[in-house]
């Protein structure tokens, strides 16, 4: 069974999602505080896939979802949120989510948006070629699906990597936002374009030697990014 977290205080809100994940097949894990997500997922490691609502009556989605990326960057979070500003949608994307949901949302939405962001984590994925790409001072490899920078490993979530490894296959192409998301999120991806953008300062912050004049990762204005090689 594909097996699934869905933190969500609100009861009815938990069995509608609940009911509807369970019907394409997900073994759900439920929450209704974040402070019981974070025991759920230590007692089911086997979690690929985390829902996150933001508001709760203990500590918010945002810190759970830090909590999480502290010890974890392979599994898959979506933020479920009321809230319709930008600044929550990128505050939980730099937190460390991959993705956001913003109700009302329909069952055939979550649905997609959860099944691709599975795949992405890994628990779908086709095998891929064992091997290497060396640009230094990047090595990445493909069969383990990690970076690293100098010799030292860079802790990246699935998503990160898929991307990092988008622009290593195109080096110096220059991408544009558009083909970004086609490639990493799927050409159904519902969302908005915005989620590379933040992908991108994320990377940046972890890969760049000063993330605010960066060098690897560059910007090609009214278009995309470059990776600067």
């Amino acid at each position: 069974m594909r097996k699934i977290l869905v933190l969500e205080d609100e009861d009815n809100i938990r069995s509608f999602v609940v009911i509807n994940l369970k019907r394409a097949g997900y073994d759900t894990i439920e929450a209704a505080s974040g402070e019981e997500a974070l025991e759920q997922l230590k007692k089911n490691p086997d979690i690929k896939v985390a829902l996150l609502d933001i508001m709760l009556p203990d500590i918010d989605g945002f810190e759970v979802c830090r909590r999480i990326r502290a010890s974890n960057s392979q599994i898959g979070i979506i933020m479920l949120t009321a809230r319709t500003q930008e600044m929550d949608k990128v505050t939980g994307l730099m937190t460390g989510a991959d993705d956001y949901v913003t109700k009302p949302f329909s069952p055939a939405e979550l649905t997609a948006r959860v099944d691709a962001l599975y795949r992405r984590t890994g628990g779908e994925v086709p095998a891929q070629d064992s091997g290497e790409i060396s640009q230094p001072p990047f090595l990445l490899n493909t069969r383990n699906r990690t970076l690293e920078k100098n010799g030292q490993r860079i802790k990246l979530t699935q998503v990160e990597y898929a991307v990092v490894q988008l622009f290593m296959d195109n080096p110096g192409k220059a991408l544009s936002r558009e083909e970004i998301l086609d490639a990493v999120w799927g050409r159904d991806y519902f969302g908005e374009v915005k989620i590379v953008d933040v992908n991108v300062r994320r990377l940046r912050i972890k890969i760049e030697d000063d993330p605010q004049n960066p060098t690897y990762i560059t910007t090609v204005w009214g278009y995309g990014y470059k990776w600067g090689f």
